[in-house]
């Protein structure tokens, strides 16, 4: 389930979702590096800035979803989705893992904006993978005959590693990783156990 044998066309088709996520993290980050901008121009106007989104900016709370600070932060990020995106996409289908993956980005990007300071700045799909940790600790939980042991034990591990590693790790948004992973948590409560 979290090996990639597929193609690039396979990715492709069997995984829409996770493709157009990774284009646009990619598109924005190639932009970023073009001649005639500067990469503080897509920052500016793409970041997560508290004190900009009390001002009224709300869109700043979706564009960090898909915007990085660096080369090494798109790669990890897009890694990690490209592993653990697929089979969430396959289980859930592409509206459902499209609102998943928004709406638990989203949900860390308001916890961050109402705990963080006010001259907090982020980006990141951090808070939106976190949130599919949650997503499929809860399928864990509420329908694991969705998910075979074996993947059932490397999600739990992985997510509790990734959590603790949250804590570790110098320059990491913890209140984006905790309120993504929540909200995927909770959003998976709510519609897995209706459908069981």
């Amino acid at each position: 389930m979290f090996t990639r044998t597929e193609s690039f066309q396979e990715f492709i088709r069997y995984y829409p979702v996770v493709s157009i996520i990774i284009a646009v993290q990619v598109i924005l980050f190639l932009l970023a590096s073009l001649p005639f901008f500067s990469h503080s121009f897509w920052f500016d106007q793409l970041a997560g800035v508290n004190l900009y989104i009390w001002a009224g900016e709300w869109w700043r709370l979706i564009s960090p979803i898909f915007v990085h600070s660096g080369f090494t932060h798109l790669l990890f990020n897009s890694f990690s989705l490209i592993l653990f995106g697929p089979g969430l996409e396959r289980i859930l289908g592409k509206f459902r893992f499209s609102a998943v993956y928004l709406i638990t980005g989203i949900s860390a990007n308001i916890a961050t904006l109402l705990i963080e300071p006010i001259t907090y700045i982020h980006v990141g799909a951090s808070g939106a993978i976190f949130g599919l940790f949650g997503m499929y600790l809860s399928i864990t939980v509420f329908r694991k005959q969705l998910l075979t042991s074996n993947n059932r034990q490397l999600i739990v591990t992985i997510a509790v590693i990734s959590i603790i590693m949250t804590f570790l790790q110098s320059n990491i948004n913890v209140i984006a990783h905790l309120f993504g992973f929540i909200s995927g948590f909770l959003i998976g409560a709510l519609t897995l156990r209706k459908r069981g």
